[in-house]
Order: C-alpha cells, then sequence, then structure tokens
C-alpha cells in the first residue's frame, strides 16, 4: 500500500487521540520551538503536517495569520476543533501534502514541521517545498524524532517505530538532516538535542495496536543486543516493556 495511503489511513482513525496526547500536547519542545521562532506580530506562518493542531495553536496568538495543512481530513477537523475551541479566528485550514505544498513561492515568513517528517517518503522533496514557499531570510522551525548516528541504534529504533505505525517511514540522523538543510539552501542557525520518554503502553495504543502485535514488540525489544537497551533506556518489569527513551531535534534555519 501506498505510504501516503497508510498515513490517512492510520490518523484518520487515530485523530482525536493525537489531540489529546499528551506527548503531543504537552511537550516542552512545544516550548522551545515558540522560543526559537523571531516574531514580530506581522508574520504568516504556515504549519505542515498540523496533526491536532497543537503547533499551530500555539503560534496564533502571536502572529498575524497561521495556516494550518495536513493530508488526512480527519486529523485536520480534529484540529480545527481544538483551535478554534480556543478562540483562535487567524488561522485556516488546508488539505495538503507535505512534499507538494500548494502555495506560491515565498509567501511564509515562517513554515513550522513538529513530529511529523518520519512519515514523508521523499523527505528531502519536502525540504525543497518548505524552501520554496518560506520568504527570502525565512524560518524553518523543525521539530522531530531522531535516531542515533550508530547503525545498530537506527536500525533498531525504525524497527520499532514501523511494526508499532505501519504508516512511519524514517527517522533521521541528526547529520542526515544537517546535510539535507545545507544543500537545499538552508542555514542551520539553532540545534537543540532532547531526550523523549515513551510509555509502551500508551505509545502502542495510541496507534490502535492489537494485543498480539504489542506482546510480540515487547519481545522483539527485550530480547535486542543489551548496549541496544541501554542505549535506549529500555525499562522491563515482569517481562514486560514499561518504557524506553528516544531523541529528538529542535532545528531552526533560515532560507539563504
Amino acid at each position: 500500500m501506498d505510504i501516503k495511503k497508510d498515513v490517512k489511513q492510520q490518523f484518520g482513525k487515530s485523530a482525536d487521540s493525537y489531540v489529546s496526547s499528551a506527548i503531543h500536547k504537552d511537550g516542552n519542545d512545544l516550548q522551545k520551538l515558540v522560543q526559537l521562532a523571531a516574531i514580530t506580530g506581522e508574520e504568516e506562518l504556515l504549519d505542515i503536517a498540523t496533526g491536532g493542531g497543537h503547533t499551530a495553536n500555539a503560534f496564533a496568538p502571536l502572529l498575524k495569520k497561521v495556516t494550518a495543512l495536513d493530508l488526512t481530513p480527519e486529523m485536520l477537523k480534529a484540529a480545527e476543533k481544538f483551535i478554534r475551541g480556543n478562540g483562535h479566528l487567524n488561522v485556516d485550514f488546508k488539505i495538503g501534502d507535505a512534499e507538494y505544498l500548494p502555495f506560491s513561492d515565498g509567501v511564509f515568513d515562517i513554515v513550522t514541521c513538529r513530529i511529523a517528517p518520519h512519515h514523508f517518503p521523499n523527505v528531502n522533496r519536502f525540504v525543497e517545498e518548505v524552501q520554496r514557499v518560506l520568504k527570502p531570510s525565512g524560518q524553518f522551525l523543525l521539530d522531530d524524532n531522531v535516531v542515533p548516528e550508530e547503525d545498530d541504534y537506527d536500525l533498531f529504533y525504525n524497527t520499532v517505530e514501523k511494526w508499532r505505525d505501519y504508516s512511519h517511514f524514517r527517522a533521521w540522523k541528526k547529520s542526515e538532516w544537517l546535510r539535507m538543510l545545507e544543500v537545499n539552501g538552508f542555514e542551520v542557525y539553532e540545534i537543540h538535542r532532547f531526550e523523549k520518554t515513551f510509555e509502551y503502553e500508551s505509545w502502542c495504543k495510541r496507534m490502535n495496536l492489537s494485543e498480539n502485535e504489542k506482546d510480540k514488540l515487547s519481545d522483539y525489544i527485550r530480547n535486542s543486543p543489551q548496549k541496544v537497551r541501554e542505549k535506549f533506556r529500555v525499562t522491563i518489569e515482569n517481562d514486560q516493556v514499561i518504557s524506553f527513551q528516544g531523541e529528538a531535534v529542535i532545528l531552526k534555519a533560515l532560507k539563504r
């Protein structure tokens, strides 16, 4: 099945749970994303793959206009309900593909994308499109899960994410993000790394993983090499995975 159909199917089922998900709603990364933006109040912002709408919602009171874009109609409806419920009227909602943005060149002052690019099958095309729709010196604020540089750790993390969520494409290495941005006309201005603890039960539940698959995935994690379990701080109690730790980065890049 086409990965984009997978994304729409998976997130269509999970839309409301993403609005209420603590890791999406309350993450400290969201505050950091807002802090990194240089804002006068007159900017127009595009939030790509808005999901539950948390990033668009956080920026809406600070800017002239926000456009929230998502591939999945159900997700966009859930985001609109959430954002309108908070009284923000300067947000437009648009269905669209991150790799084929339905906008003219050079129209946005800021583009944000939070906890989403690991679903994009052609992430390089996505970066090119962000560069295209930004004004000169426009700000790109990127926030996503990444993998360590070591291949064994890369393989483990992408395996468990794909297992739990078939719409996952790839979490990239930090070095891969730096290269993609710089070869596509961006200067990386600031980068922050932070750790994310995934509570196994809620992490699986958010993607409606069956009990059988949840148990098989738990076995895979428990039987991984010790160095992998140590790297990802896997917590196990009574032969059950309780949590593990991943990492993410926030990047601020400027169009040059």
